[in-house]
């Protein structure tokens, strides 16, 4: 397996910064009242998180990262990578296991199959094929 990703695929920055926001905003709370102080624990826990989970695209497999740790899936175990409803892609396993690739979604669903080598290259935003009509 490969030492270095490809392309990694993260959330929104607003996130972390969001959570760096609300733990500068507590320590003067913290500050009058010391007894407080495991309050700041959650705004960090959520900036780590924030910052650590997203997917790693390697060559041969994907790493879906978390606050702590996260599956290895390798692409021959994938049988299928989809959007649902919301626009958030999973990829469905040989066994039946479905695993949501925190990070992708449909619009860098290509860039992320791009980058594995299953496309050769990322349509352009004109290219997708149109939906059937109904008649």
């Amino acid at each position: 397996m490969s030492s270095r990703p490809v392309l990694r695929v993260r959330k929104s920055g607003a996130v972390p910064v969001a959570a760096l926001i609300a733990l500068v905003g507590g320590v003067p709370l913290v500050g009058s009242v010391p007894a407080l102080s495991p309050i700041l624990l959650i705004p960090f826990v959520i900036m780590v998180w924030a910052w650590r989970s997203g997917t790693d695209v390697y060559r041969d497999h994907l790493h879906v990262r978390a606050l702590i740790g996260g599956p290895r899936i390798p692409f021959s175990r994938i049988t299928e990578m989809a959007p649902d409803a919301r626009g958030r892609v999973s990829a469905l396993l040989d066994n039946g296991n479905v695993i949501r690739l925190t990070g992708v979604t449909r619009d860098n669903l290509p860039l992320v199959l791009s980058a594995t080598g299953i496309l050769a290259e990322a349509p352009a935003d004109g290219d997708a094929p149109a939906p059937a009509a109904d008649h």
